[in-house]
């Protein structure tokens, strides 16, 4: 759904269909066909924006990828390597290929698709090629193979740091930052403080084959991470690897890092830092010294070409920054609820959603629930242990799985086996602002009885009742310390018996 966006964000932009797949790495024909469904509904982009991921889906869900096993192409493309030989000899032409290559193949690819395969065998198999880089376009990224370090002051430990560097395609206007680790987290935080720095957003972003930006690298069609591509739609951006071995690609970032270890790494070696700020404060004065020296041989700096060229063709920042998600995936209980496994908190779902597998995106203030890509629920977090956020109108008191689980039945079966167990379990209910969001502590007390006998869960009811806590947490404690079996004034010390061998309290006047 994300690249779905992107395609009709660049689409409405007025990029062209080539532009569009080599932004996006999606293959042209599947491109053509979302873009022909876009145009035949006559939709408009702010309307495609405000349709759920959901909607999305059923909308172009029928755009699926076309197989890449394609005979004609696979015939052509094994008649490249030959082809490129011929056309270096004296006379020849890309038309004269063409015609024999017609001649040979009448059902086979027109001219102009001819041409085309075969200018894009001769760009990926050429070992050298000027890459013009247009105002506003790429963003290039990647960490630093050396790292920097940083001292506890108190133990004298020394830390290493990962450092990142982010530099425009354009102007090579250039920015580091020193982060704790290459986590999918702090790339893209710092991803997005290096956008703060620009002041605005380049078309895409380059990075290397990181495990934190690229789930698994692929020569065609590589695998953005999930929680990476989110990011970068929020920024308006698409992400396009670098092909994995092919230094090229990423060769402004590469002479960019070794320029850093001369102008920054060498100024820093003999300094110690103690905290991450520190560290990058100091980065910061010998960053803006690069970006404001003249380059080599010209008569203009990093920051005099970006002023000039680049700062206006950058998109804007978005309002707010990026709210990093973690995901998770879980099985809704039989009470309506998921467990965010982090906070041991509870939230409720829709109870038509029982039993299913859904996702769970959350941030450090929301949690949303989702069921495959429809959004069935939205939550504040909270991070209260063992608790219950609940929304009732995700509960149904009268469907039909409630005829196993109900308050009264608990209610019952306990009584069957002691009032006080049973008065436990009300305790237990009333505790909750909904009954069915004790009904599993219910069920797990009662389940007791067949592992440690009625009368020891009798007594760790009693024992828990006088300490006032009525959870299912606080019964097992007692049961596993074997606190029922002893009275609270037996815990207290037994007087000293009497004995020949025993000196009394009055020998000690």
């Amino acid at each position: 759904m994300i690249q779905i966006r992107q395609i009709l964000r660049l689409h409405t932009q007025g990029k062209s269909k080539l532009q569009i797949v080599m932004l996006t790495g999606v293959s042209r024909n599947t491109v053509k066909r979302y873009l022909r469904r876009f145009d035949e509904g006559h939709y408009t982009y702010e309307a495609v924006c405000s349709m759920t991921d959901h909607e999305l889906e059923i909308l172009f869900g029928g755009a699926d990828k076309q197989s890449s096993s394609n005979a004609k192409l696979q015939t052509l493309q094994g008649l490249f390597p030959e082809l490129s030989k011929q056309l270096k000899r004296k006379g020849m032409t890309l038309q004269k290929l063409w015609e024999q290559y017609h001649e040979q193949y009448p059902e086979g690819y027109r001219r102009s698709q001819f041409c085309l395969h075969f200018h894009q065998y001769v760009r990926g198999t050429n070992p050298v090629m000027h890459l013009e880089h247009k105002a506003g376009d790429k963003t290039y990224i990647d960490f630093a193979g050396d790292k920097l370090s940083i001292v506890n002051p108190h133990t004298g430990e020394e830390r290493k740091v990962e450092v990142f560097a982010a530099i425009l395609g354009c102007s090579q206007l250039t920015y580091v930052e020193a982060v704790n680790s290459q986590k999918t987290e702090d790339l893209i935080n710092v991803t997005e403080n290096a956008f703060q720095y620009f002041g605005g957003v380049t078309a895409a972003i380059v990075p290397d084959n990181l495990k934190s930006a690229v789930t698994k690298s692929s020569k065609y069609e590589p695998q953005i991470n999930e929680t990476f591509a989110d990011f970068a739609e929020h920024y308006g951006t698409a992400v396009i690897p670098a092909r994995a071995y092919r230094p090229r690609d990423k060769s402004l970032v590469e002479g960019i890092i070794k320029i850093i270890y001369t102008r920054i790494y060498a100024p820093l070696r003999h300094r110690t830092f103690t905290s991450l700020e520190e560290l990058n404060a100091a980065i910061r004065i010998l960053l803006e010294e690069l970006n404001n020296a003249h380059l080599k041989g010209r008569d203009y700096s990093r920051r005099q070409q970006f002023e000039e060229l680049e700062r206006d063709e950058l998109q804007s920042l978005p309002a707010y920054r990026y709210e990093f998600k973690r995901q998770l995936m879980v099985t809704v209980m039989k009470n309506g609820h998921v467990g965010l496994s982090v906070d041991k908190h509870y939230y409720s779902v829709p109870f038509r959603f029982i039993g299913k597998k859904v996702k769970i995106l959350y941030t450090s203030t929301q949690v949303e629930i989702f069921f495959r890509y429809e959004r069935i629920a939205v939550h504040a977090r909270n991070q209260r242990k063992y608790q219950y956020t609940t929304i009732n109108e995700h509960l149904a008191s009268a469907h039909r799985y409630l005829s196993d689980w109900t308050a009264d039945k608990f209610i019952e079966q306990g009584k069957v086996i002691h009032a006080d167990v049973a008065a436990y379990i009300c305790k237990v209910i009333d505790g909750k602002s909904h009954p069915e969001q004790a009904y599993k502590s219910c069920s797990g007390i009662l389940s007791l009885a067949r592992k440690v006998g009625t009368q020891r869960l009798i007594n760790a009811c009693r024992r828990a009742n006088q300490y006032g806590i009525y959870n299912y947490p606080i019964i097992v404690q007692i049961l596993d310390k074997k606190l029922d079996v002893f009275s609270p004034e037996s815990e207290h010390i037994n007087a000293m018996p009497d004995h020949d061998n025993i000196r009394g309290g009055d020998y000690y006047q």
